[in-house]
């Protein structure tokens, strides 16, 4: 319990993202992360998608969206997924090169010069920003900016 507010502890359950075109989305989603279809609508004006790991729903996909992904406006400026190694990582970022996807920075990064985080950062069909990282390992690789986090200005 939050001493201050009396509130119990907040964690985050699912994030749920806009998209132009679900079944593109659904498979890059499946194909990057390895989540399956737990759940979805193929109603006309009200398909969506809830993607997970087991019974537990990670991401959910909502075709609302028109365009791509404005980094200028308020809301969203990325979406982060940790795994348990930087091994991990490079096997994200094989994956990420097989689909043809490019990748910020050339590949995996620290979060800042001699940080032991860091990982791949990317945009989805839709140019949503994301990142896949893990908490160590990455201290030897070269930052791509100074004074600034990797995750930060992409």
């Amino acid at each position: 319990m939050n001493e201050e507010t009396g509130a119990g502890v907040f964690r985050t359950g699912h994030v749920g993202l806009n998209v132009s075109d679900i079944g593109r989305s659904e498979e890059f989603y499946r194909d990057v992360f390895g989540l399956r279809v737990v759940g979805g609508s193929e109603e006309a004006g009200r398909r969506y998608v809830f993607l997970g790991e087991g019974e537990r729903i990670v991401l959910t996909l909502w075709q609302q969206g028109v365009g791509r992904f404005d980094k200028g406006s308020p809301g969203l400026h990325h979406l982060s997924f940790e795994v348990n190694s930087i091994e991990e990582v490079r096997e994200a970022e094989a994956r990420l090169r097989e689909m043809g996807v490019p990748l910020v920075y050339g590949g995996a990064v620290p979060h800042a010069e001699g940080t032991q985080s860091g990982g791949v950062f990317f945009e989805d069909p839709d140019g949503i920003r994301l990142e896949i990282f893990s908490p160590t390992g990455a201290a030897g690789l070269d930052a791509p900016t100074q004074g600034a986090p990797s995750c930060g200005f992409f």
